[in-house]
Formats: C-alpha cells, structure tokens, sequence
C-alpha cells in the first residue's frame, strides 16, 4: 500500500492528543470514585504536567513559528493553527481546574478538617501565630525591589511566585504632578521559606499560602509608603533550548549553558491573580512582551502543585486509598545472592508490584563482589540520594572496572544528571556523556563476574529508569537474565555506545537509531503478510505515546487486511482508531489509575510461535530516530504467558479506561450488568499479592531438617 491510499487526515494532533490526557488526569480530581487526597494529587499533577506542556511544547511551538509559521503538522495544522487551538484548550484546563477547586475539593477538605485559612477571617490565636511566623522568619527572609519608571523588571525565575505590589509614587506621595501616579516593586517568594505555613486551629490542620501570608503584611515592607495593591504572578519560561551540540567542544560546560539559557529564555506563559488591576496587568504584558493568549488571570491560588503538600501531612487516613506496598518476588530467594538468583533462571519483575529492590541488590552486591570485574550501565534518570549511584562509587573505589553513560540531556534532571557525573568520575568511574546528537535513553546493566566455568554476564534490562523513588509509583518491567546471547548483544550494544561506533550483528537485541525501527516495522509486516494468507495475527502494543507516522501507517495496512490491533496508549495517540476501510480492527485504551502506567511491552502472534517485547522506547520519531534506546525480546515461555495476561487487563479494565474514539476524544468506559467493574492496577496487585502468599504457604508445607554437623575428629 502508498501513501497515497491513504487519506490525508488520518493523524491527530501531537499536542492536543496530550492535552486530553491532561483532562483525563483531571476526571480523577472531579471524580467521587477516590478519596480526597487523592484527588488533590491529581490536581496537583495536572498542574505539574501542564507547566511542564507550556515551557516544552508551547515553547517550542513558539520557536517554529519565528522558523516557519506555515509548516503544518501530520495532522495539517499549521503552527499558528496550533498555538491557538492548544491556548484555547490550556485556558480551558484553567478553567477546570479552578472550578474543582473551589467548588468541590476546598469546601470537601476544609468538612473533613484541612482548611486554607483567610487571615481576615482567622481565629485569634491563629492571627497570632501567623503574626509571629511572620516577623520571626519571613521578614527577615524576603526582600522587595521597587522599581523606577525606567527600570526594568529584574530577572524572574520560572514557574515561581512573586508578588507584584503597586505603591503611591514618592512624587504623587508629595502631592507633585507625575505622569505615572504609582510605581511598582517585585517580591520573589523564592524556596527558602515553606510555601504551606501551618496555623493553630481547633481541630484537623489549617494553613495560609506563604503569598497570602506576605500580602496580609505587604504594607510593613514599605513604610511611609501607600499599598495599593499585592497580587501573586508566575511567569512560565520556554524550556525547549536545546544545546547546539557541534559547536560544543565539551558537553558538560554545554549543558550548563543550556540550564542558564532556560532561566533566560523568552516568556511563554504569565499567570496572575484574577483580582489584578489592568494598571498591573498592563504592566506586567507590556514589560514581558506578553500576548493575551498567553495571559493566565487564575481565580485561586497559583502553582497547584502545593497540593502535593497536603497529600503527605500526617493523619486523614480515611482521606487516602489503601496502599498497595509492593510484594517480594517468589521468585527471589532472599537468603541467597542475586547472582545465584539470576543463575537459577530468568527473573522478571512487574513494578511496581513487586519490589525495585533485587535490581538494587543486584548492583550493590556487585559492588563489594571480589569476583566481579566491571558494572557498565545506562543511567538516564536517578533519584536524589541514589544508592544505584554509591554503589557504582563504591565499586570503582575497590578497583572494578566501572563504566557509566550518564545522559546529561535529560530533560529538567540536567542538573543532577551533571552532579552525578562528576561525582562518579572523582571515584574513578569512567563516564560517558552520552551519544552527540542523540539522547541515550535505553535502561541497561551489565555485570561481568569471573566464575568457575568462565567469565558470566549479568543484565539487567528495563523499561524504566533506575530510580527507586519513581519505581514505587511507575509501572515497569525489568528482565534480570544471565543468558550468554542476550550477554553477547548487550556487550555489543554497550560498546558500540562508549566507543562511537556501530554496534555489530546483534542475535536478539534491537537498538534505536539503527535497527529497532525496522525491527519493528518488519514485526508490523509480518503480521499483516500472515493475515493476508489467512493466518491468525494480531498486535498487542503497550506505550505512552504513539505519534510515528510511519508506525501509524503500518498498523493501519494492518487492520486494513483484518489484524487485530490493540493499542495502551498511555498519553498522545495520533492514531484515529475505528474509521471503517482504514482502521476498523485497532482498539486504542488508555489507562489513568494511581501508578504511573510507563511500560513498553509489545505482542505479535507471529503464527502461534508468540513474539514479546519490553522496550525503552515509545512509538514516537525521537525514540526511534534521535535516541539510543533498545527492543528486548522476552525469551522465556512462562515470562511471554505472564505479560500477555498483564496486557489483556488492561482491555478488561472499565473502572479507570478510557477508549479513544476516531474524533480524537475519549469515552470513560463504565461497569455494566455483563461486565461487572474490573480495574487492571488492582488485579494486576492482587496477583503479586496471591503469588506471595502461595510461595509462603509452599515453603511452610515443606519440611526442612536440621542436619548433624560432621565431627572432622571421627
């Protein structure tokens, strides 16, 4: 089939595909079905992804249309078309936003005992209180700048909060004629001081917003001088500064230009207090260049993301889910070590259900094991206090041969990504800064150990990061396997990553930006050659995003010559499913449940002789063209029969589901008298929790004799 067949409005938009996933995350904090902490966490979240949208997305959308204004997109939009459409739709989330906020979860929380105090309105001994945080530890702390009619605004920190504060000016103060009867000072709240400042109250737990707080005293920051007006402001800065890696002779000192760059960069979103005045608001437009698409007059508090905060204050346990702490692995013997675990057979591990920790053992162990010679490993992302990252230190300082692609390039954790580096190369670990040009996002760990039959490669192969912070709430899949190809391959790979080169004929693995794209566009053909001859086929894919044209067009040949193609699409799908003649047989779900879903697994019938793949790499042209990501093949039966069952869940599930249609919107499916509720995430829980207990129950119901110890005298 050409291209031509196919009908040329085929493919949603990218970035309006995203933005309903973002309304899907905001059902949760409207819906009645979660407690009500949980809900605030969504909010919080949708205001965490949405900031993280603009200074990407809307960012860089902003920089094609300076480039080219009339390139249009797969979807045929052209940048002006998608600026608009996306700030109708980002004013709108606002909208949502704010409305369940204070219509619904405030009043709820402030019922259940979490109330956000009013000053005004404040007991007495809260005024006290809050009178006494104030001049003990905030005053002390900030600091305003006025600024004269010629001055501009100093530099604003993105998505922090300021207060911008209108004064009387000293000539008006005076009684003299001035052209500007005011003048205007910027305070930066900054992240010194606690933007939560618990207050006393009868019962529960009651707050003020550090920018409330300030603007019930704003007055003794000016003496002599007349408040007329304190509104909190945030500017959001474009993120999408990409560092121009052949002028770059040294990466590091190049990525630090690029952290500096984006304090710096152009602002693409102002949010302001809806109460502002248009003297202020005309102030703040004008002296940030900002256009009104790009105003954000917010009815409530800025930065959502300070719910986060009320999620982990102490007691209200009826306010929160129960929790689903992850189970051990029956098969993880922990009495012995992980390599002799690995030894006796594959392990795979579905997070975060089961633990991240035999990951973490395996590398740690590894670190103080005489018999190990080198840990190579890819690390993209890392927690804060990362015992990943000690132990590769602690490896290197005992003399193994220790070697780390640290990605300096990833997005917003450039800064500790370079921390680490540094860290790690004064413990004589060798680091490699990455690929030039591509972004190294494949999650892989060798451990070659000296044993009696020769030299034994240990791996790890994951679809997420070594994080184990993130593990927790993330739902991944890790492969620990000792198997001398899938050894072979990743030597192969590893090296050919280090060294700049080409890696070689590989068995088994498939790496991007070199074979995984045609690997798996040869599974997709495949697939449909064998339902062309009358063959069982079908496709079973598990993303986050799916926005490759290519990709899209082979699925869609697919289900033109009747494959059945089931899609998970977490977040952007570009795919429009159910148009009978293109895409009748694809079925696109996406699941929005209290983990993360972040897995890549893929499924080809392949004739009865079953394919499974875990992949790092979603199905979009920067993982399959501009990173280095790898395609894992799942090579034990037992392991391919468990993530199938994983994957026909998530087509079950009709509590947390969402099924897309071909317009691009999506339906919540519901519960019926056939289909009673199935939520995939507590099934998939439940089962580690029953496969534990079984292991347990086994082991008891085996009985296990001391025996006598041997007397060398006899």
């Amino acid at each position: 089939m050409f291209e031509d067949d196919l009908p040329p409005n085929r493919f949603l938009n990218r970035e309006l595909s995203w933005l309903e996933f973002n309304q899907r995350v905001l059902a949760h904090a409207e819906s009645n079905d979660w407690p009500l902490l949980e809900r605030a966490k969504f909010l919080a979240i949708t205001g965490s992804n949405l900031d993280e949208f603009v200074m990407v997305r809307v960012g860089g959308l902003k920089m094609q249309f300076q480039r080219n204004p009339m390139v249009r997109d797969p979807a045929g939009l052209t940048i002006s078309e998608q600026l608009q459409a996306v700030s109708q739709r980002c004013h709108q989330l606002q909208q949502d936003q704010y409305r369940i906020l204070s219509e619904s979860l405030e009043p709820l929380l402030a019922d259940a005992g979490i109330r956000r105090i009013a000053l005004e309105e404040a007991s007495q001994h809260a005024r006290h209180a809050a009178d006494q945080w104030f001049h003990n530890e905030v005053m002390a702390v900030l600091s305003p700048q006025t600024l004269s009619p010629d001055q501009s605004l100093p530099m604003l920190q993105g998505l922090q909060v300021y207060l911008c504060v209108r004064l009387t000016s000293t000539d008006a103060q005076a009684g003299l004629e001035t052209e500007e009867p005011w003048q205007f000072s910027v305070i930066p709240l900054g992240r010194a001081l606690n933007r939560l400042v618990s207050l006393p109250t009868e019962k529960g737990y009651g707050f003020v917003l550090l920018e409330d707080l300030v603007s019930q005293y704003i007055a003794e920051f000016f003496p002599g001088r007349e408040v007329l007006e304190c509104v909190p402001f945030r500017v959001t800065r474009n993120a999408d500064v990409q560092l121009h890696e052949e002028a770059a002779h040294d990466l590091l000192m190049g990525m630090e230009e690029v952290l500096e760059s984006r304090r710096e960069s152009r602002c693409v979103r102002l949010e302001l207090g809806a109460a502002a005045s248009d003297a202020t608001i005309a102030f703040l437009t004008e002296t940030l260049n900002i256009p009104a698409p790009d105003l954000f007059l917010a009815p409530g508090p800025l930065d959502l993301t300070y719910l986060f905060n009320l999620v982990s204050i102490e007691g209200f346990r009826s306010l929160r889910s129960e929790p689903w702490p992850p189970e051990a692995s029956p098969s993880i013997d922990p009495a012995e070590p992980m390599f002799a675990n690995i030894a006796a057979g594959d392990v795979m591990l579905i997070h975060p259900y089961e633990r991240f920790d035999p990951v973490v053992r395996l590398i740690e162990e590894a670190a103080g094991d005489p018999d190990v010679l080198a840990i190579k490993q890819v690390l993209y992302r890392t927690s804060r206090d990362s015992p990943i990252i000690a132990a590769l230190r602690r490896a290197a300082d005992r003399g193994k041969y220790v070697t780390a692609i640290v990605e300096l390039k990833a997005r917003f954790d450039e800064a500790r990504n370079i921390e680490w580096a540094r860290e790690m190369e004064r413990s004589g670990v060798q680091v490699i800064y990455g690929v030039r040009g591509l972004k190294t996002h494949a999650k892989v760990c060798i451990i070659v150990r000296r044993e009696p039959q020769g030299i034994v490669r240990y791996l790890h192969f994951g679809t997420g990061n070594y994080n184990e912070v993130t593990a927790g709430i993330y739902s991944d899949v890790s492969l620990l396997t000792c198997d001398p190809a899938l050894g072979d391959d990743a030597t192969r790979f590893f090296n050919a990553v280090t060294g700049a080169s080409q890696p070689g004929s590989m068995q088994h693995l498939a790496a991007a930006p070199t074979t995984l794209r045609g690997k798996l566009l040869g599974l997709i053909e495949a697939e449909t050659q064998r339902r062309r001859q009358g063959q069982r086929a079908e496709i079973i894919a598990k993303v986050n995003a799916l926005v490759d044209t290519e990709v899209i067009d082979a699925l869609y040949e697919a289900s033109r010559v009747g494959v059945k193609v089931r899609l998970n699409v977490r977040g952007v799908c570009c795919l429009k499913p159910g148009i009978r003649g293109l895409s009748k047989n694809i079925q696109v779900v996406s699941i929005v449940d209290r983990f993360l879903e972040h897995a890549r697994i893929v499924y080809f019938a392949h004739g009865g002789d079953e394919q499974m793949f875990i992949s790092s790499a979603d199905w979009m042209p920067r993982n399959l063209d501009r990173r280095v990501e790898l395609l894992v093949p799942v090579l034990r039966p037992e392991h391919r029969k468990r993530l199938h069952s994983t994957l026909q869940c998530y087509f079950k599930d009709n509590v947390n589901a969402w099924k897309l249609t071909s317009d691009g919107q999506y339906q919540r499916l519901q519960p019926t008298e056939r289909r009673p509720p199935f939520q995939a995430q507590a099934v998939l829980y439940e089962r580690a929790v029953t496969v534990r207990r079984k292991a347990e129950q086994s082991n008891r119901s085996t009985f296990e004799t001391h025996q006598p110890r041997s007397n060398d005298n006899e």
